[in-house]
C-alpha cells in the first residue's frame, strides 16, 4: 500500500485492484471486523449516556429539587451550565472539542488519542444539557479516533494509508445505526468524503463491513439492555397518495424557502462564531443562555414543552408528524423561529452535528405549509426534511435518502417531490453562498 493515506494531496494513488487482491487488504478487513465490535459498543454507550444525561438534567433533577414537573424556565440555567462546561472543554483540552458545526458537515479526520477526551466531554456537555445539535459528528470523530488509536497499539508499524482506512471504518461503525440504516450512514460518509471510482470502493468495503457489524452490535446491545438502538425511525407514518401537480409546485416553493432559511441560519452561526472565538468561556455561556431563553419563550407563548426547542429533534420527529393535528400554524411558526435561532446559537459555540436539527426544522416547515391548500402533511414533511438538510449539509443524495427512507413505503411515493425540493434548494444555496463562508476544511 501507499505510504500516504488514500486521497492525500500529493500522494501517488495506488492501483485499487492490486490493493484489493493483496494479502494485506484481507488482513485489513479482518482487523476492521474485529475493531468494529468495541468501537460500535463504545458508540452505543456514548448515545446511552447522552440520553441518560438529558433525562437526568431535564426531568429527574427538577423533581428531585421539589418541582412538580419541569418549570418552563429550567432550560435557562441548564444551558448556562452547558455553555460553561463546553467552553472549558474547548478552551482547555487538546483538540478544541473537535469539529466546529457552524462549518456544516466537514470531515476533519480522526482526532488523536490526546484529543479524544476533549471531543467526548464537549459533546456530552452540549448534547446532554440541551444544545440544538445532533450526535453524528462526535460519533464519527470518536469512532475514527478510537479505531486509529487501537490499530496503532495492535500494529505499531501500520502504513498511514491502511491506518487511515481503519480510522474511516471506525467512523462507519460508530454511526452505522444512528440514521436508521447502516447503508444510509455509509452513504453519508461516502458522499461527504468526495472520493469516487475505484478509490472509493477501496475505502468503502472496510467501511461497509464495519457499518454492518456496528449495526448488529447496536441491535444486540439495544435488545440486551432494553435501551433501544437510538436509531432514527418513525413508527407510524400516515398513508399518502400519489403526487399531484400542485404538490410539485409546493416542492419548488419549499426548496426556495429552505435554501433562504438554511443560508440565513448558516450565516448567522458563522457571524456568532467569530464573536464566540474572541471570548470563548463567556460567549459560550451567553449562547447557552440564548438557547434557554428561546426555549422559555416558546413554552410561555404556546403552552407546549420547552424541550421541543432543545436538543437535536431526532426523538421528536415522530411525535411532530403523529401529533400534527394538535399544532396550529402559529405554534409551528413560533417553533420554527425559536428552533432556528437556537440552532444558530448552538452551531456557533457548542459541539455536535448539524443533521437532526435541520431535519426537524424542515419537517416543521413542511407541516406548517401543509395547512394550505394543495399540500398533504406527509409529502410536506418529507420535502421539508430533504430541502433543509441539503441547505445545511450540501449533500443532495444523502438528503434525498434521509427524507425518503425515514418514511418507508410512503417515502418512496413522495420521492419525486423530495428530489425536486432538494434540487431547487441545493442549486439556490450554491448561488446564495458566500465563498468565504465555507472553507474547505474546518479549523481544529
Amino acid at each position: 500500500m501507499s505510504a500516504q493515506p488514500v486521497g492525500a494531496p500529493g500522494a501517488e494513488a495506488p492501483d485499487p485492484l492490486t490493493v484489493v487482491r493483496s494479502r494485506g487488504y484481507a488482513v485489513l478487513l479482518l482487523m476492521v471486523a474485529a475493531l468494529g465490535i468495541p468501537v460500535s459498543a463504545a458508540a452505543f454507550g456514548f448515545l446511552a449516556l447522552v440520553h441518560e444525561l438529558q433525562s437526568l438534567t431535564y426531568e429527574d433533577l427538577p423533581r428531585a429539587l421539589g418541582f412538580d414537573g419541569t418549570p418552563s424556565w429550567w432550560p435557562v440555567p441548564l444551558l448556562a451550565v452547558a455553555g460553561l462546561l463546553t467552553g472549558a472543554a474547548v478552551r482547555h483540552l487538546p483538540g478544541t472539542g473537535g469539529h466546529e458545526p457552524a462549518h456544516g458537515f466537514v470531515n476533519t479526520g480522526a482526532p488523536t488519542a490526546a484529543e479524544l477526551p476533549g471531543v467526548a466531554l464537549a459533546a456530552l456537555a452540549s448534547l446532554g444539557l440541551g444544545a440544538v445539535l445532533g450526535p453524528e459528528a462526535p460519533l464519527i470523530a470518536l469512532g475514527g479516533g478510537l479505531a486509529a488509536y487501537a490499530v496503532r497499539l495492535l500494529k505499531p508499524g501500520i502504513q498511514p494509508s491502511a491506518g487511515a482506512m481503519v480510522a474511516a471504518a471506525g467512523s462507519f461503525a460508530a454511526v452505522s445505526a444512528l440514521l436508521g440504516s447502516p447503508l444510509l450512514g455509509a452513504f453519508l460518509l461516502m458522499e461527504a468524503s468526495g472520493l469516487a471510482g475505484m478509490t472509493l470502493g477501496l475505502v468503502l468495503v472496510p467501511g461497509l463491513l464495519a457499518s454492518g457489524i456496528g449495526s448488529l452490535i447496536f441491535i444486540g446491545l439495544g435488545s440486551w439492555t432494553g435501551l433501544g438502538t437510538y436509531s432514527l425511525a418513525l413508527p407510524h407514518v400516515p398513508h399518502t397518495s400519489q403526487p399531484t401537480v400542485a404538490e410539485f409546485a409546493w416542492a419548488v416553493a419549499l426548496g426556495v424557502a429552505a435554501a433562504v432559511t438554511g443560508t440565513g441560519i448558516r450565516r448567522l452561526s458563522l457571524a456568532l462564531r467569530e464573536r464566540v472565538a474572541q471570548r470563548r468561556m463567556i460567549a459560550t455561556v451567553v449562547m447557552g443562555l440564548t438557547v434557554g431563553v428561546l426555549a422559555l419563550l416558546y413554552a410561555e407563548s404556546t403552552g407546549r414543552n420547552a424541550s421541543e426547542v432543545l436538543y437535536s429533534g431526532q426523538d421528536a420527529l415522530g411525535g411532530l408528524l403523529a401529533e400534527d393535528a394538535t399544532y396550529t400554524v402559529g405554534t409551528l411558526l413560533v417553533l420554527i423561529v425559536c428552533k432556528a435561532l437556537a440552532y444558530s446559537a448552538s452551531l456557533s459555540a457548542f459541539r455536535g452535528g448539524p443533521i437532526f436539527p435541520s431535519m426537524f426544522l424542515g419537517a416543521a416547515g413542511g407541516l406548517a405549509l401543509s395547512h394550505l391548500p394543495g399540500l398533504d402533511a406527509v409529502p410536506g414533511f418529507a420535502m421539508g426534511i430533504g430541502a433543509m438538510c441539503v441547505a445545511m449539509l450540501r449533500l443532495p443524495m444523502t438528503s434525498v435518502l434521509l427524507a425518503t427512507l425515514l418514511l418507508g413505503s410512503e417515502g418512496v411515493t413522495a420521492m419525486p417531490l423530495v428530489i425536486v425540493a432538494v434540487v431547487v434548494s441545493y442549486v439556490l444555496v450554491l448561488r446564495l453562498e458566500r465563498p468565504s463562508a465555507a472553507p474547505r476544511t474546518a479549523p481544529r
